[in-house]
């Protein structure tokens, strides 16, 4: 699959075959999410790999019940390292750990629709309960919970704006 069918062609996939994740296919998805770029190259994030149900239905829970969250065959909750960049950059440290962990989200999302996976960037959940949860330091920063599994739909492509709408040009 070439770059632009992987760009075009990631959709947020909600529903999910009942067939696990093999962790070799879990750890390239980790592996792409190292590519990232990073802030002065910290690498300021971390990231929690899932695959208990019981705790698959805490989280979702504590992400305002999205059934996903609790029937993906595996969780990925990607985490910024406030911490880490914190101690190189001062107070603009958590907004680069930040972007840190969504730069590692979004390649992580690519990659699993290049290797045939359904995914899901679950964002709206309950910070303080995920980190309590999983047991995270008070300066890691929970910022996704990816649901992945093979796909059991096929969702239609959504409304985009055109780029245009977004740009302001100075010249």
């Amino acid at each position: 699959m070439n770059f632009k069918d992987v760009l075009q062609g990631r959709r947020s996939v909600r529903s999910y075959k009942n067939k696990p994740i093999p962790r070799e296919v879990a750890e390239s998805l980790l592996t792409a999410a190292e590519f990232a770029p990073s802030a002065g190259n910290l690498r300021s994030r971390k990231y929690v790999v899932i695959a208990s149900p019981q705790m698959q239905k805490v989280l979702a829970q504590a992400a305002f019940g999205q059934s996903q969250v609790e029937t993906a065959p595996l969780l990925i909750v990607v985490c910024a390292d406030v911490g880490r960049s914190s101690y190189r950059y001062g107070d603009r440290g958590s907004l680069y750990a930040i972007q840190d962990a969504d730069a590692a989200t979004m390649c992580l999302l690519l990659a699993a629709h290049e290797l045939g996976l359904g995914a899901c960037w679950n964002g709206a959940f309950d910070d303080a309960l995920v980190r309590e949860a999983l047991g995270l330091e008070e300066e890691i920063l929970p910022t996704a919970i990816i649901s992945l599994g093979w796909s059991d739909e096929t969702p239609l492509p959504p409304y985009r704006r055109e780029w245009k709408e977004a740009v302001s040009w100075i010249e």
